[in-house]
């Protein structure tokens, strides 16, 4: 059922309910006047009739006892005349037996009624043995007679009618009679009532509609500009037809739609400028594993995204223990660093609001808390850069990482208002994607490394090697700089596998590398070519600091032996080859097969010594040349 069939149904209910109700109170009320009335005239006709039976009876006696006055012989002549004036309809005189045998039948004796039907009244008067009855008779006419007088129907005998009244007989009353009155039926005011209550209906009808159409029609203009808002015609109207509730309604959803659409309109601008950040911040993830250009899209984001006016970016320094500033925007004071000297700013970890949430690894938002050494600002939201993998991937470095790599913080909303739970979301958001961003660059950085360093002894792998070999000699070619190469090699070491098992010979091997670190310099490089032989670069140095190092290396290897658990310690030797780029070799292969052939000549001289190559002999050409595995040269 629609609001319009209940209003109007409401509305008839209230109206129609009283006027129904009345018309019945008023139909009862007239039914019981009707019936009051008609038992008040019967009452009145009963009293009527008994007052004048009990004086036409009181006319007969009178009349009877006239004649019995009067001599005998005048009797007669004195009845008649007493016939003649109406006193009585009969008056007879008996004598003896005769009269009781002479008197009328079924004749109602005043003094001594019977009950019985009767045709006459009779009323008696004795004198000697004389008898005078003076008689009146009941006929059509006298009962005539006594209705019009009563006012009511008189029928002789006792009739059980509804709504009649019986009078019985008794002394002054000889006739039994039934009084019955014509009940007036109120037809005409029963059809003014129901005309009433018709038009009454009608009238109630014709409003209730009338007020259900001017009081939904309003609402079925707001129920469909409110579906045309949904649908998203934000330029819908209400129209306001008068100023009462409904139409300060009208005039509120009008104002609440052009509000929703500037705020459609500010979200939508909103919303594209977010985008375009979020593009720019897809295209940088994805194209560089510059941490510090990522940062530094991921803050300008969440600046546009919550509208804040600045930021700032820290990262996790393990080994300090202290968080390290690597991108802001806005800050003043001793903040407004550039890039460059950005990170000499550093706060240790549980100090201050930064320190707090690095240290708990808990977002927090406010004002006025901050540290002295932290950006000066009136509002605050800071929330922790977590790491999206489990500390023990084997992507990662073997030492344990944190579980939160950073923070990032933003600062005083523009219009000064404090940041909310929505900033809070979104910037934990961003600081998802920064968690992501640094930990994909680490991991990215360590299989780089990975993939170039051997796992054994932690040296740069035979791939890497041809590269950084490549690189450094155009480098020496650029510069006119020498470089000198040196390619190492374990003597008998195919007899330490032998003798000692494979797990010694690996040790073998680990313990070499970490002594050829040991005897370089920070700028040289290097690699396990394969198997036990070694290969190092000493960018701008000549032959003579080539020997040098080579009489270094061999000597760090000699001198100590290298323990083996569970076998005590054996001694290794080492033999080197030197070449010198450009004096044995014009590009970087034939430099390295110039240090290969010196190795050789080192392995000829009786191991444990270096060689350096003979500039006159030349090497040959080719393409490079795979790893030899010399075991036991």
């Amino acid at each position: 059922m629609t609001l319009r069939g209940r209003l109007t149904a409401a509305f008839l209910v209230v109206v129609l309910g009283p006027v129904l109700l009345g018309s019945i109170f008023v139909a009862l009320t007239v039914t019981t006047v009707s019936r009051d009335r008609a038992a008040e005239r019967l009452d009145h006709a009963a009293t009527t009739l008994r007052t004048g039976i009990s004086a036409i009876c009181r006319q007969l006696q009178a009349a009877a006892d006239a004649v019995a006055v009067v001599p005998a012989d005048d009797r007669s002549p004195v009845a008649r005349q007493l016939i003649a004036r109406g006193l009585a309809s009969d008056i007879r005189i008996f004598s003896g037996q005769s009269g009781e045998e002479s008197k009328p039948s079924r004749t109602g004796d005043c003094a001594a009624p019977t009950g019985t039907t009767t045709s006459a009244i009779v009323a008696t008067a004795t004198v000697g043995t004389q008898q005078i009855t003076a008689a009146q008779s009941v006929d059509e006419a006298f009962l005539t007679r006594l209705a019009a007088a009563s006012g009511a129907r008189v029928t002789l005998g006792s009739h059980h009618r509804p709504g009649g009244r019986e009078l019985g007989v008794g002394p002054g009353q000889p006739l039994p009679l039934t009084l019955t009155i014509t009940k007036s039926k109120p037809l005409f005011l029963y059809a003014v009532l129901l005309a009433v209550v018709c038009a009454a209906a009608l009238a109630s009808v014709l409003v209730a509609r009338w007020l259900a159409h001017t009081t939904t029609r309003p609402l079925g203009d707001l129920a469909w500009a409110a579906d045309q808002v949904a649908g998203g015609d934000l330029d819908t109207r209400v129209p306001i037809v008068r100023p009462d509730e409904l139409g300060r309604l009208a005039a509120t959803f009008n104002r609440m739609t052009r509000e929703l659409k500037a705020y459609v309109q500010a979200l939508t601008a909103s919303r594209d400028q977010l985008r375009g950040h979020l593009a720019i911040l897809g295209e940088t993830l994805s194209s560089t594993h510059d941490v510090d250009r990522i940062l530094q899209v991921i803050l300008r984001t969440a600046l546009a995204a919550t509208g804040a006016r600045s930021g700032l970016v820290l990262l996790l320094d393990p080994a300090g223990g202290h968080l390290v500033a690597r991108c802001a925007i806005g800050l003043t004071g001793a903040w407004d660093l550039p890039d460059d000297k950005l990170a000499t700013m550093r706060l240790p970890v549980g100090s201050g609001v930064l320190g707090a949430v690095a240290a708990a690894g808990e977002s927090r938002r406010g004002h006025g808390e901050i540290a002295s050494v932290e950006p000066p600002c009136r509002t605050y939201v800071a929330v922790p850069i977590r790491a999206p993998v489990a500390v023990d991937d084997p992507l990662l470095p073997s030492e344990p990482t944190p579980a939160t790599l950073g923070v990032l913080a933003l600062y005083d909303r523009v219009g000064g208002d404090d940041f909310d739970d929505a900033d809070l979301r979104t910037l934990r958001t961003f600081a998802g994607q920064a968690g992501v961003a640094v930990h994909n660059v680490r991991v990215h950085e360590e299989a780089q490394r990975l993939s170039l360093t051997d796992p054994l002894t932690g040296l740069w792998n035979y791939r890497y090697l041809r590269e950084s070999l490549r690189r450094e000699v155009e480098r020496a070619s650029r510069f006119g700089r020498m470089l000198a190469v040196l390619v190492l090699d374990l003597d008998h070491f195919k007899e330490v596998n032998d003798t000692y098992g494979h797990a010694a010979g690996d040790a073998v091997l680990g313990e070499f590398a970490r002594r050829i670190r040991i005897g370089l310099r920070e700028v040289d490089v290097a690699f396990r070519q394969g198997g036990e032989e070694f290969v190092v670069l000493l960018p701008e140095t000549d032959a003579y600091g080539g020997a040098i190092v080579a009489e270094r290396l061999g000597a760090v290897v000699r001198d100590r032996l290298v323990p083996i658990e569970g076998r005590g310690a054996i001694p290794v030797t080492v033999s080197i080859g030197i070449a010198v780029y450009p004096e044995h070799g014009a590009d970087a292969q034939r430099v390295l097969q110039a240090a290969d052939d010196a190795l050789y000549a080192a392995k000829n001289a009786g191991r444990d010594t270096y060689r350096l190559a003979d500039p006159a002999r030349g090497v040959p050409t080719g393409g490079p040349q795979p790893p030899r595995q010399a075991h036991g040269r």
